[in-house]
């Protein structure tokens, strides 16, 4: 996806936009109301993430205004430290589809932009993931390969669950305490380590290819081929 991120505050931008980057996406940031509408209605995004207070003369209600008059209909999800029920009802009623306060977890940030960009797009929702000759389907909550049923433990389903919605990407260690384990912090232990070895037994082991790779200083990447 093509995100646009309209932040002032630099430590936020430079964490939100790294994020984004990793799980995958193309990401162009604006430090000031006024840089973030001349993109954001110039320019052809998937979703804009939009913080409430900005510099530059035109604050965020009155940059998302602007572009629902214009009949600019890209997803908007606010990122704002204004938290007050009020506050964010005003975001929504501008035209914002979603609201979230900082602080915030960037794992429910990315969930939330990809599900607003899926929505605009009218997809149906995603029942069954599949990579190669691996089935992992979320009503039943059963994995396969090749045919054979895959018995996984809870945590190692939503680990397969994670690696195969980002299948084709580097998916962090940060990526994968906040979004597997709802950690917002190091705890500097190998949990990753050996739930992803646990996987691969299951998942690769049994099996003539593995799916399960290693990038070397940067995390791990389900795919379908070794190169």
């Amino acid at each position: 996806m093509r995100i646009l991120v309209v932040e002032d505050d630099k430590d936020v931008a430079g964490f939100v936009v790294r994020g984004l980057k990793e799980a995958g996406h193309l990401v162009e940031h604006a430090d000031n109301g006024r840089d973030g509408l001349f993109m954001a209605a110039s320019e052809n995004f998937d979703a804009v993430i939009l913080d409430r207070m900005l510099p530059g003369g035109i604050d965020g209600l009155r940059l998302l205004e602007t572009l629902r008059g214009q009949k600019n209909t890209v997803p908007v999800l606010f990122l704002s430290a204004l938290a007050e029920v009020d506050d964010r009802v005003r975001g929504l009623k501008a035209g914002g589809d979603d609201y979230l306060t900082k602080p915030f977890a960037f794992a429910e940030l990315l969930a939330r932009v990809e599900a607003l960009a899926r929505r605009g797009k009218g997809d149906a929702p995603v029942t069954r993931l599949l990579v190669a000759d691996l089935e992992l389907d979320l009503l039943s909550r059963q994995v396969r390969r090749a045919g054979q049923k895959i018995d996984l433990q809870p945590r190692e389903f939503r680990l397969l669950e994670y690696l195969m919605r980002h299948a084709g990407q580097v998916v962090t260690r940060t990526m994968l305490l906040e979004g597997v384990w709802d950690y917002h912090f190091d705890p500097q232990t190998n949990v990753i380590d050996v739930h992803v070895s646990r996987l691969r037994q299951k998942v690769d082991k049994p099996f003539p290819s593995p799916l399960i790779h290693t990038i070397r200083n940067a995390g791990y990447m389900l795919r379908a081929d070794p190169a």
